[in-house]
């Protein structure tokens, strides 16, 4: 139970993210009411634009793919759900990434499922795409992702190769 606490308390940040992500989105639905309805929020930098995205991430796509994007979203988090619970995985920024793919996934995958979209609503002024909350987590957790398979897997086995010691045999009849 003990080696499992990370990937447990990882679910548990995943879930939190679902959470915040489709509070954010009721939130900004209720009060924007009418999509392109827009409310500056720090001058300059960011505003809360309501936007209904039925095609992928960033506003790419079309709706054709809705149940492709689901079922994507279905494997690739199994997939990262059994990582968590594997020993081999259990790194803090492995478990970090994965739990924010994970909690984006879900939150857009629960607006792809029950209203054919996903909204969206966070307007950077230097990010052209409108997206939102699970948008962030998602591009987040995959740039961890990344470095962690670029600096972190597999480090500790190689380590582990080059400090044995290394035995030389020498043939008695020379």
């Amino acid at each position: 139970m003990k080696k499992r606490i990370g990937a447990i308390l990882a679910l548990f940040c995943a879930a939190l993210i679902v959470v915040i992500d489709q509070l954010s989105k009721y939130l900004v639905v209720e009060n924007l009411k009418t999509e392109g309805t827009s409310v500056t929020v720090i001058d300059g930098l960011l505003n809360f634009t309501l936007s209904y995205n039925d095609g992928m991430a960033f506003g790419l796509g079309s709706s054709v793919f809705r149940w492709v994007f689901v079922g994507v979203m279905v494997i690739v988090g199994g997939v990262l759900v059994y990582l968590m619970f594997n020993p081999k995985y259990n790194s803090p920024l492995f478990l970090t990434a994965a739990s924010l793919v994970i909690g984006g996934g879900v939150g857009n995958a629960i607006d792809r499922v029950i209203n054919g979209y996903v909204v969206d609503f966070l307007a950077l002024s230097f990010f052209p795409p409108i997206c939102n909350i699970a948008d962030y987590a998602i591009t987040i957790g995959t740039v961890l992702l990344l470095i962690y398979v670029i600096f972190v897997y597999g480090k500790n086995d190689k380590k582990a190769l080059v400090n044995e010691p290394v035995e030389f045999v020498t043939d008695e009849n020379e």
